[in-house]
């Protein structure tokens, strides 16, 4: 199970871990900022002093922003300017993003500022650990970005906070920042030239977004699969297609993981020998013969999404940069277009996991196999009563909204900022959806590892694979079996509370 590190998260530079942000989002794991990354950030800062002091026109140092590059800021209006921007850029609008998420966007924001190319003070990046440490979380608006000039709304939200202004959250109470800061001995930054852009222009609620995301597939994928392996003996399936030589001869890698997984979850099964002779049924529902197939396509999509994300937890994703040498390059790493076409391509692939994931829950209730012992909805007397009938309704229904939500957000374009920022991303608006869509996916998975749990009271005194036998035996502790009709939304919420817990993970 995924608990707090003891060890602190060092930002030095190093790219972070989708396990790093979870431990600081979720299990608010302390920060560090490393003594070089220190360093690096103070060279880079006296490049930008240097700037300000000459007087040459340097954008986002003594410019103004976006289509207002070309407007010269005086020396005298460099603090103002910089106040201004987090003023005017905090423009979001709905309900507030989840407090993991904003923790998760703080500290890839910090690490990405730590690696000393925004030309920012290493007190911005202190600032921001320290509201991590006494867990002082701001109130961000989920909607604003455009997902290419970095998610600027968000980070303005939370921008405002570091200066003392906006609202955040101390002990689940909203309250004035001004007010938290107080309580917390921490005083509100004075942004100099640059801060405030570094701390609006990058990717980090897309990223942040996306670790969070990868690490909770992870949990959710060793569930679908313990649930797929629970299936093939709760519906009294054939073994066969699980036969390496089948996989070998399809070669495709993700294919062969998962039938070995299934095959070694499923080792030593009484089940299976009890229908292996003279079973008139010749070849079972694509949902169980093809599972390797489909699941196997999912587990080689997610591969590269994990990638690109991993990448950029190592990026710096503000504009411009600062390199040693002293120059200062203007370009456009803020543009989330990478992760855009990653957490598009990541709702369409977990639709997956989720809709065959429902079709063997719809096949095993429909009690129409007659040489499987159940009853119709694993009901205790159907008719009477209706068993786990609705949670297939369920689980219909949120494979259809997951259906909806896999439509891409990044082919379409809307232009921003007088058309100089001509080509946005709105890859923001693919990992809001994606957040939603990882939801529904989580108790899709639930709803079966429910209901094969129960199908395989009905294969008694019969047993399972070890590893069948271990996630059965786990529910079991949690979920008793269904004797008579009871409330199924409370079973459902359970078993999904122990996906996202990783209580599976144990299990080996």
């Amino acid at each position: 199970m995924v608990q707090n590190s003891a060890s602190p998260i060092i930002l030095n530079g190093q790219p972070l871990s989708t396990g790093d942000v979870l431990q600081v989002a979720r299990f608010h794991a302390p920060v560090e900022l490393d003594a070089e990354a220190r360093e690096q950030m103070n060279r880079s800062r006296t490049v930008v002093d240097e700037i300000e002091a000459g007087g040459r026109p340097v954008y986002g140092i003594n410019t103004g922003f976006g289509s207002l590059s070309q407007m010269r800021v005086d020396h005298e209006g460099l603090l103002e300017l910089q106040r201004n921007i987090v003023h005017s850029h905090a423009a979001g609008v709905g309900d507030p993003l989840p407090e993991e998420v904003v923790r998760a966007i703080m500290i890839v924001l910090a690490a990405s500022l730590a690696r000393g190319h925004s030309g920012i003070r290493p007190v911005v990046v202190e600032q921001l650990i320290a509201m991590l440490a006494h867990n002082l979380v701001p109130i961000v608006p989920s909607r604003g970005s455009v997902g290419a000039s970095g998610d600027l709304a968000p980070l303005a939200h939370i921008a405002l906070t570091l200066i003392g202004d906006g609202e955040l959250t101390i002990n689940d109470q909203r309250v004035p920042t001004s007010q938290a800061l107080a309580a917390a001995g921490i005083e509100p930054l004075c942004l100099e030239a640059k801060e405030g852009l570094a701390l609006l222009n990058g990717t980090h609620l897309m990223c942040g977004v996306g670790a969070l995301l990868i690490e909770d597939l992870d949990r959710i994928m060793d569930a679908a699969l313990r649930a797929t392996a629970m299936a093939y003996d709760a519906c009294r399936a054939s073994h066969g297609p699980l036969d390496p030589r089948l996989h070998e001869a399809r070669n495709q890698p993700g294919q062969q993981q998962v039938a070995e997984s299934l095959r070694t979850m499923l080792a030593d099964s009484q089940i299976v020998e009890a229908h292996s002779e003279n079973d008139p049924r010749v070849q079972d529902p694509y949902s169980l013969r093809a599972a390797p197939q489909v699941l196997g396509a999912v587990t080689d999509a997610i591969a590269p999404i994990r990638r690109t994300i991993e990448h950029e937890l190592g990026g710096v994703t503000d504009n411009p940069l600062v390199f040693d040498g002293g120059d200062v390059v203007s370009g456009g790493n803020f543009h989330g277009m990478p992760l855009a076409i990653n957490l598009d391509v990541l709702r369409m692939a977990i639709c997956h996991i989720a809709g065959i994931s429902e079709r063997r829950v719809f096949w095993v209730l429909s009690g129409v196999d007659g040489h499987n012992p159940v009853t119709p909805y694993l009901a205790h007397d159907p008719g009477l009563h209706s068993g786990l009938m609705i949670a297939q309704y369920t689980a219909a229904a949120l494979c259809n909204e997951m259906q909806v939500l896999s439509h891409p957000a990044s082919p379409a374009n809307i232009s921003t900022s007088a058309g100089i920022e001509d080509y946005n991303s709105m890859g923001a608006t693919a990992a809001l959806l994606a957040m939603q869509s990882m939801r529904l996916l989580r108790d899709v998975v639930a709803i079966e590892l429910l209901v094969m749990s129960q199908a395989m009271e009905h294969q008694r005194p019969l047993r399972s694979g070890k590893s069948v036998e271990q996630t059965h035996a786990l529910l079991r502790e949690h979920v008793a079996p269904l004797e008579a009709d009871r409330i199924p939304a409370t079973d459902i919420e359970c078993v999904a509370g122990l996906i996202r817990d990783g209580v599976f993970d144990d299990l080996g």
